[in-house]
């Protein structure tokens, strides 16, 4: 009798789909397994058997067609598209009102990875442990007894809605206001007749008289000033006037205070000195003037700042560009005035960054009562931002960052959690962040003891996982039977015909 060709496909089809079953499930199993476990048999198994006496009631859910992540307890209005609030199939309102819970697969109490689809007896001869499907509602749930949660540490935090604050602590170091900084070099060459302030750090006052200085030029200004003057005086002719206001020009582009030029119109005598004086009132923060020493015109002989008001330039870093604006408060500390601040604004962002340090160099402006502030100074800055907008704040702890996506865990009561994605936004004060999507205020997230959860949660998705691919293994072969019967009828159909 020859093979059926037919048939011999079929046997060999059956091979390939077995031994890839059985490979999927290995492979399933094993990643499972490296992922770790969690849970506690024990508890789960009193579970169990308290759930098949008395079944909890749990609240209706609502959600967001366009944002599933959006989860409530209320009917509403989701807070990302505005959209109608949805109830959530609820498996627990079933069950209460079919009085069964659906078992989705059986597993050994001492190895989740060893799972059956019928109840009886683990390798270690122990009870297998029912997993059901209204655990699994909504995605991955942990479902995890208080006594475990206890000894995990798991704590929780709400989610709150309120403004976006941000303070960025730097460095800095004190430096002059430059609006406020003169120096004074004569504007002729000369000798140097006499000082009257000759220590560096001497307070000066506008008009007080800084150095006395011998000129031949300055001498032959006055020398015309005096012959246009007494002309004027004698002729009073329109010609004179004019060379007389010639010569006061003269002596005042000179830097001749017009104290200077009365004092000389009323002695009508030349001077053989003219005194230079403060143009404001500071410090003098350098000195090159010695008596008897030639200068010569251009030569800095002081300089003097003003104090009563100081910068600083604070360091900031490149991302931290976007929380800076002219006009903020900012407060700082000097090391050696424990306890004392002050409170100044941001002037200025420069808009290039440092070569070599990559940072940003931020001017403040701080007024300085008592000269305390002294230029070189180093101090410690926070730049004050509160964000005029609002959003969605949790704790940083509370956020699992993989490097791909950040996840939180949602408490859901009665012991339950479920893992969510969320888009976090800027980094807060206090160690918060803001989440722009995942979760809405008033939901509690869990911020200790979350890494256990994550790995328990990848366990029972792998183990979904598993079950999807056995369940479409068993769809391919079911179809593969019908395929083979169909022909094998078709086979006895023309066979039948050949025989008639």
């Amino acid at each position: 009798m020859e093979a059926n060709p037919k048939s011999n496909m079929k046997t060999s089809v059956f091979k390939i789909a077995a031994v890839t079953a059985i490979a999927t499930l290995g492979l399933a199993g094993g990643g499972a397994y490296f992922l770790g476990y969690l849970g506690n048999p024990a508890a789960e198994h009193r579970e169990h058997e308290a759930g098949q006496t008395s079944q909890a009631e749990e609240p209706t859910l609502y959600s967001c067609g366009m944002h599933p992540q959006i989860i409530a307890e209320e009917p509403g209005e989701c807070p990302i598209c505005g959209m109608t609030l949805t109830p959530i199939r609820d498996a627990g309102a079933e069950v209460a009102s079919t009085g069964e819970r659906k078992v989705l697969y059986w597993r050994a109490p001492m190895n989740p990875t060893e799972i059956y689809e019928n109840p009886g007896k683990s390798n270690m001869g122990m009870d297998l442990v029912p997993v059901y499907e209204d655990e699994m509602i909504g995605g991955v749930v942990v479902k995890i007894d208080p006594v475990t949660q206890q000894n995990m540490g798991i704590r929780t935090a709400t989610v709150t809605k309120g403004p976006l604050v941000r303070n960025i602590n730097t460095y800095g170091h004190i430096t002059y206001d430059e609006t406020r900084t003169a120096q004074v070099n004569p504007r002729y060459s000369g000798w140097i007749e006499k000082l009257y302030v000759d220590v560096t750090g001497s307070h000066v006052r506008k008009g007080e008289p800084l150095f006395a200085i011998y000129s031949p030029e300055l001498v032959a200004a006055q020398e015309e000033y005096l012959i246009a003057y007494r002309s004027l005086q004698k002729l009073e002719k329109k010609g004179v006037s004019d060379l007389l206001e010639s010569a006061r020009r003269r002596l005042m582009n000179f830097g001749v205070a017009k104290r200077e030029i009365a004092r000389l119109e009323k002695s009508r005598s030349v001077e053989r000195t003219i005194t230079i004086r403060s143009p404001f009132t500071g410090i003098v923060t350098h000195k090159n003037a010695v008596e008897g020493a030639f200068v010569k015109k251009g030569t800095p002989v002081y300089q003097i700042a003003n104090l009563d008001r100081v910068w600083v330039e604070a360091h900031i870093f490149e991302y931290e560009l976007p929380w800076v604006k002219v006009g903020q408060a900012v407060e700082m500390k000097v090391p050696y005035l424990p306890g004392k601040s002050y409170t100044g604004r941001v002037a200025y962002v420069y808009p290039y960054m440092q070569k070599k340090t990559r940072d940003v160099v931020v001017r403040l402006e701080f007024d300085n009562p008592g000269l305390a502030l002294k230029p070189d100074m180093y101090a410690d800055v926070v730049i004050k931002n509160q964000s005029e907008e609002e959003g969605f704040i949790v704790p940083s702890e509370a956020v699992i960052r993989s490097g791909v996506r950040n996840v939180v865990f949602v408490t859901r009561g009665d012991g339950k959690f479920t893992p969510r994605d969320v888009e976090l936004g800027l980094a807060l004060d206090d160690g918060f962040v803001q989440v722009l999507t995942g979760v809405v205020a008033g939901e509690e997230v869990v911020v200790s003891g979350q890494f256990l959860l994550d790995s328990e949660s990848k366990l029972k998705e792998a183990v979904l996982k598993m079950l999807e691919a056995k369940a479409a293994e068993a769809g391919k072969d079911e179809a593969e039977d019908d395929f083979f019967s169909d022909v094998e009828e078709e086979d006895d159909f023309f066979n039948d015909l050949n025989d008639k």
